[in-house]
């Protein structure tokens, strides 16, 4: 957990969030968001309409595997914004390690707030999602 007293630009946390990405996890990912939408769900509409090779992960099950990284580090209600960009599909088999770089700190008499950058990216090291957060670090 980031403690306040240890927060400095440049501090940076970098997690592996999912390994081998199963089609099971984006099923049950399209159950819980209520998104079952074909070019995550359907093999034969995604490579036949779609054009993609095969189905591939929502771009929020990817932010929100990229916001359990950074709850897991600020805190579960240390979070304050939190936005991405969708850069590339994840697809069944990727890993994906996300990253959170402080850029700015900003201590004050109601306590210290961490701005970061944010980055996910799948095992060929290509960027999935990029974007920035703000957290309120712990005392």
């Amino acid at each position: 957990m980031l403690r306040a007293g240890d927060a400095r630009v440049g501090l940076a946390h970098e997690v592996v969030v999912v390994e081998n990405l199963s089609r099971a996890q984006i099923i049950q990912y399209a159950g819980a968001s209520g998104d079952f939408s074909p070019q995550h769900v359907d093999e034969v509409w995604s490579v036949r309409i779609g054009g993609s090779p095969t189905v591939f992960a929502h771009g929020m099950l990817t932010m929100g595997l990229t916001g359990a990284m950074l709850t897991d580090w600020l805190g579960a209600d240390a979070l304050q914004t939190f936005g991405v960009q969708f850069r590339a599909p994840v697809w069944p088999g990727d890993t994906l390690r996300a990253r959170a770089t402080i850029t700015a700190v900003e201590r004050t008499d109601a306590g210290t707030i961490v701005a970061l950058d944010v980055e996910t990216r799948n095992a060929d090291d290509d960027v999935v999602a990029s974007g920035t957060a703000t957290a309120r670090a712990r005392p």
